[in-house]
């Protein structure tokens, strides 16, 4: 059976990135493949710490990360999956510290710095499509998000993981509701009655292209199968 593993780069388990991560995993399940998801936050780990053994020549953690920490599992766990979904909230114009540790860990040791000398490009470690989903979320309102430039800033995620992995697709969802109550906290530049309002209104919406997101990856990774 096919598997899609979702990694949710938030410290909340059960807000808004989780929320989204959940639906597009169940749009996966509904044309019948596993799932499973993962909580960065759970786990005790670095980013990457510059060792260079996923380069040496014919060494045994060529292609893979050699550093091993509570993330090592997760790692093979997620290399081994037919679809990878990443989520994570924008802090400060980006992704969280535990989702850019996490991405360096998956990332540099199939990025190589060898050329193909028949192709002239840079030699591939993996050589298969593994479709990527990134969900971000974000308390930025639509027209803040543009003016900011975050899908500039962002794109350079969606590259690289296009590049490496064969395939990525990116999501958004913005001017999300962030506390239970807002009455409690010192947050005057927004409106709770508007923020309920999108809440309400978009971020079902929102959950539904999630669910669209997950069906179409899963689509993505059975045409290279």
């Amino acid at each position: 059976m096919m598997k899609i593993i979702a990694i949710n780069g938030s410290p909340r388990k059960n807000k808004n990135t989780a929320t989204l991560l959940d639906y597009a995993l169940k749009g996966a399940a509904s044309i019948g493949v596993e799932t499973e998801r993962v909580n960065l936050y759970d786990l005790n780990f670095k980013g990457c710490v510059s060792c260079f053994a996923c380069k040496l020549k014919d060494g045994k953690s060529c292609g893979k990360c050699a550093y091993k920490d509570e993330l090592s599992p997760l790692l093979e766990k997620t290399m081994a999956a037919d679809v990878i979904l990443l989520g994570s909230p924008i802090y400060y114009d980006f992704v969280t510290g535990e989702m850019r540790s996490f991405m360096e860990r998956l990332m540099f040791p199939i990025d190589t710095y060898a050329i193909d000398t028949n192709t002239g490009k840079r030699k591939k470690v993996l050589n298969k499509v593994i479709p990527v989903g990134l969900i971000y979320t974000m308390n930025a309102p639509e027209h803040i998000m543009k003016l900011v430039e975050y899908p500039k800033i962002l794109s350079c995620n969606e590259s690289a993981l296009s590049r490496l992995f064969g395939y990525c697709e990116t999501m958004y969802s913005m001017d999300t509701y962030q506390f239970n109550d807002y009455s409690k906290y010192d947050i005057t530049l927004f409106n709770e009655k508007d923020k309920a309002e999108v809440r309400d209104k978009q971020f079902p919406i929102d959950c539904q292209k999630a669910f669209d997101l997950g069906v179409k990856l899963i689509e993505e990774s059975k045409k290279v199968q």
